[in-house]
């Protein structure tokens, strides 16, 4: 087996460099070697140390933010971008291997399973939320508990004496959870509409508009699917008073049917990543772009400073 020298960087705190999506994938063809001299670079939006690395750059990112191509040689997102050196890779799609969850999700559960599960759900809606800059998601929260009370268990507006320790356990007991992102982005889907399914919730979405494409239209509901917030809450009153209904939504399948296999997505990952250690081209680190890329992070910084100051 061929020895592949790598090396990760930039990544969120606690990031496991020899337990990850990329180091997985990958070692199924090559013997790994993490190393500070690494042939391939796989870097994220947490930083700036992948300017110290001269090798092929890799750049992944979760977060509602866009590739700079003149410092990486390809990168993987969440975005639909026309790009030959870019692939869509949704932040849930790096979960579902994280929680090993895959199994769990592609579940289908039997009317009589859906129907004594609804049944054990003893509350109505909740939320659990430290990120306190989506205001959308704050308003929803607000008007929503104008016709109910609505539970939240994280930093944010909680009513439930303090901040919950486990969130799985938290919501498994609501029929409705607020499943919103942080902000919104056609493609930008988290786990957030994900962690919902997997406790037999349904969930209350709004971010990215294109999400059906994601996940299956029939087991959530949609915020941008209705012409008001008032139209949407009866649709959740709704839902809470009909059981039969409720129950017709978490016997749905999880992901969109147009959706490609959890499988077959990470042959194509891993069918990009061999291209790219194959291929032998001159990585950007060292190419005269790179000072392109030193330009836009010049001003970019320059621009940050100015507005805090």
């Amino acid at each position: 087996m061929k020895e592949l020298k790598i090396n990760f960087t930039d990544f969120w705190p606690n990031y496991d460099k020899t337990d990850n999506y990329f180091y997985n994938l990958l070692k199924s063809d090559y013997y790994l070697v993490i190393d500070e001299n690494p042939n391939i670079l796989f870097y994220s939006s947490f930083g700036h140390d992948y300017l110290n690395y001269k090798c092929t750059r890799i750049f992944y990112t979760g977060e509602n933010i866009r590739p700079d191509f003149t410092a990486c040689d390809f990168a993987f997102t969440f975005d639909f971008i026309s790009n030959k050196s870019h692939f869509r890779l949704p932040l849930y799609s790096i979960y579902i291997d994280h929680h090993n969850m895959l199994s769990q999700l592609e579940h289908k559960k039997t009317r009589e399973e859906a129907t004594q599960i609804w049944k054990d759900k003893t509350k109505f809606c909740c939320m659990v939320v430290s990120n306190p800059n989506c205001a959308k998601r704050i308003e929803f929260f607000k008007h929503l508990s104008k016709y109910k009370l609505v539970d939240s268990g994280g930093s944010v507006l909680n009513n439930v004496g303090g901040r919950v320790a486990d969130k799985a356990a938290f919501i498994k007991d609501y029929k409705f959870v607020i499943s919103f992102e942080n902000s919104a982005q056609d493609g930008y889907t988290t786990e957030k509409i994900m962690e919902t399914i997997l406790q037999d919730c349904i969930p209350i979405y709004w971010g990215n508009k294109l999400v059906s494409s994601d996940f299956n239209s029939q087991r959530f509901i949609d915020y941008n699917q209705f012409k008001s917030e008032e139209d949407l809450i009866k649709r959740i009153l709704e839902l809470d008073q009909n059981d039969d209904l409720a129950i017709d939504m978490i016997v749905q399948s999880t992901f969109s049917p147009n959706k490609i296999s959890h499988k077959d997505e990470h042959k194509q990952v891993l069918d990009i990543l061999r291209r790219i250690i194959e291929n032998n081209q001159k990585p950007i680190a060292v190419r005269w772009i790179r000072y392109l890329h030193s330009f836009n992070l010049a001003v970019s910084k320059f621009k940050k400073k100015c507005f805090f100051e």
